[in-house]
């Protein structure tokens, strides 16, 4: 086949049968092609398929016919929080915009892209390691394709820029996370066979103009960042030395997202951002004469209170606005940042999932204060019986550092304690990892061995896990709204979903009926409400049967 041109853009769905034989049923894309070709009946006219690049590929004869084209394939690989997500599907969006195709097989890539952590060491080497396997596959490429080229973005390629391009020299591309809009550019370069990196940090990047290409599988959850950065310096955190200071999206583009995700018939938005409930839109002359917020009672913060801006109450009640079939969160919040205008809105949207995060990091106010947290293990538990009083039945989760700088075994002591005394139903423990960059690097000692370290997490994950257990075992009995994600991973017969509080939940694929009124029984399908009475619970899971299929509003009315 001799090939004029070829390239990738958007097209509605059809089927179609190709001139060469293959049927398809096509998804994504189309791929123009211009050929001279009798042979495939299209002689200079366009031929438009619209199909995802993995499926293009997985079909020999159509790989045969791409292999004389200029279609670059680009594989994504994510690591580390949501937020990384929520950035592979910013930088995949400007590569599409920009020709390039995904693919889902890593032999087929031309780029392989890693979309990096450094919030710990652990998370690093996992990149180091995955790094010295590609290696292998890069000299394993067959000469008479183009080279491949690896890229690191996010977070590590930010922290380690130096360290990752001279090491081995393996890695192409070098991209920080506000450099998302230069990977056109810095691929170009590489062709070449040079590095080419960009890791500059912004004030002001938030890639508002950018719509994600969802890449969550069925379509039911969504991400959307509203701010990026952190300006809150705690001593442990290497986020603001990675992702830079606070800047906030306009509203506008956030509520055109969310629309157009509500559009597409995703069910539950997550609301990402390092530090989401301190979210402050500047984007307008007007909003610029508000008063700065009051914190919660007790908080303080290392910066001058920041006055002007439309703040997260304003946001959080838009978007619920926009389709009361879906459900938002938002994560991950500072307890700094919690007035009462944001837990009444919580309380009185149906919406609005009765479920917040509440990092706490340790229970003891010494460490605390060595962290730069800016609170007390009173202030903190006063916060906490507050919220427990303005939205009853709230579930609540929380982060916790094992061993930080200093800590005593009486501090882990007093972790322990308000482990037991909140009962979480959502727990992230880590052991604490030192961060170059940080105050903590800086002022601070890592004093507390690694095998201190470990044990003093096997206890704090002990001790969430049993009152997890209690807390979940409580709920026994009751019936759970629960939105389905899928199939279970364990079981075929068996789907899971999560209910109101961000808790797993199983329960068979059985015919139910379906609250609407319809006399058919009916199977619950991805994105679909169901009531689930819960027969038994651990500390992380909640079993239950089906009792029928419903709506978030209809649910809310019987409440």
């Amino acid at each position: 086949v001799h090939v004029l041109g070829c390239c990738l853009r958007p097209w509605q769905s059809f089927q179609t049968g190709m001139p060469w034989g293959e049927g398809f049923r096509f998804t994504k894309w189309y791929i123009s092609v211009i050929t001279a070709s009798a042979s495939l009946h299209v002689t200079a006219q366009t031929c438009r398929v619209r199909v995802t690049c993995s499926e293009v590929l997985s079909f020999p004869r159509v790989r045969r016919f791409l292999r004389h084209t200029t279609f670059v394939a680009v594989y994504l690989e994510t690591y580390g929080c949501q937020m990384n997500v929520n950035d592979t599907e910013i930088a995949w969006a400007i590569l599409q915009k920009n020709g390039y195709a995904r693919t889902k097989e890593l032999d087929e890539a031309d780029v392989i892209l890693l979309v990096t952590c450094s919030v710990r060491e652990k998370a690093e080497q996992a990149i180091w390691n995955r790094l010295r396997h590609l290696k292998s596959l890069k000299a394993r490429r067959q000469q008479d394709r183009v080279p491949l080229r690896i890229g690191i973005l996010g977070c590590m390629a930010e922290r380690l820029k130096e360290e990752i391009l001279h090491r081995e020299k393996l890695v192409d591309i070098v991209a920080g996370p506000d450099a998302y809009r230069d990977l056109p550019r810095l691929l170009a370069v590489s062709e070449s066979g040079q590095q080419a990196a960009n890791v500059l940090l912004s004030l002001d990047e938030t890639y508002a103009d950018i719509l994600p290409v969802q890449t969550s599988a069925g379509g039911t959850t969504a991400f959307v960042s509203i701010m990026r950065g952190c300006d809150n310096m705690c001593s442990y955190c290497i986020v603001p030395f990675t992702r830079g200071r606070e800047r906030s999206r306009p509203i506008a583009s956030i509520l055109q997202e969310v629309r157009m995700l509500s559009d597409q018939g995703v069910k539950e938005v997550t609301l990402l951002g390092q530090n989401v409930n301190s979210f402050r839109d500047m984007s307008e002359v007007q909003f610029q004469s508000a008063a700065a917020p009051v914190l919660s009672r007790g908080f303080s913060t290392v910066y001058k209170a920041k006055p002007g801006g439309l703040r997260f109450a304003h946001l959080l009640d838009q978007v619920s606005r926009i389709d009361p079939e879906m459900r938002i969160r938002f994560t991950s919040p500072h307890p700094k940042d919690f007035p009462d205008e944001v837990l009444q809105l919580i309380q009185e949207r149906h919406n609005i999932c009765k479920q917040l995060h509440l990092p706490a990091q340790s229970g003891s106010t010494r460490v605390l204060e060595a962290m730069r947290r800016g609170y007390t293990r009173e202030a903190y538990l006063e916060l906490i019986h507050h919220v427990r009083e303005s939205i009853p039945g709230v579930r609540l989760s929380s982060d916790f550092i094992a061993g930080f700088c200093g800590e005593t075994e009486e501090d882990h002591q007093q972790t322990l304690s308000l482990l037991r005394e909140v009962r979480y139903n959502v727990g992230f423990l880590f052991a604490y990892s030192m961060r170059q960059k940080t105050r903590a690097y800086h002022r601070l000692q890592d004093d507390v061995p690694a095998d201190i370290k470990k044990r003093r997490l096997e206890e704090l994950i002990t001790v969430f896990r049993e009152e997890a257990a209690r807390a979940n075992e409580a709920m026994v009995g009751q019936s759970q709204l629960v939105l389905v994600e899928g199939p279970s991973k364990r079981s075929a017969s068996e789907l899971c979903g999560r209910n109101d509080g961000n808790i797993k939940v199983i329960f068979p694929d059985a015919e139910i009926e379906d609250a609407a009124g319809c006399k058919a029984l009916v199977r619950a399908q991805p994105g679909d409400y169901v009531l689930v009475k819960v027969t038994s619970a651990s500390s992380q899971t909640l079993k239950g049967v089906p009792l029928c299929r419903t709506s978030l509003s209809r649910s809310a009315a019987c409440h």
